[in-house]
C-alpha cells in the first residue's frame, strides 16, 4: 500500500511539473489521468500493480 501511494504522489508530482513547464497541456494530463482509471479496472489493472510492486521489492532489497 505504501508503495501504491508514493507511486501515485510521485506520477501525480511529475504530471504537474510537466503541465506547468508546458511539455503537456492540461488536456493531455486529463487524458493521462483517465486513461489511468480506466486501465486500473481493467484486467491488466492486477498484472501492472503486481509488476511495479515487484519491481519496488527488486529495488529495495537492495
Amino acid at each position: 500500500m505504501v508503495v501504491t501511494v508514493s507511486l501515485v504522489l510521485l506520477t501525480g508530482i511529475v504530471l504537474v511539473l510537466l503541465v506547468h513547464h508546458r511539455k503537456v497541456a492540461v488536456g493531455g494530463a486529463l487524458i493521462a489521468v483517465l486513461f489511468g482509471f480506466l486501465l486500473a479496472s481493467t484486467d491488466a489493472g492486477p498484472d501492472i500493480s503486481d509488476s511495479l510492486q515487484s519491481v519496488a521489492d527488486t529495488i529495495s532489497d537492495r
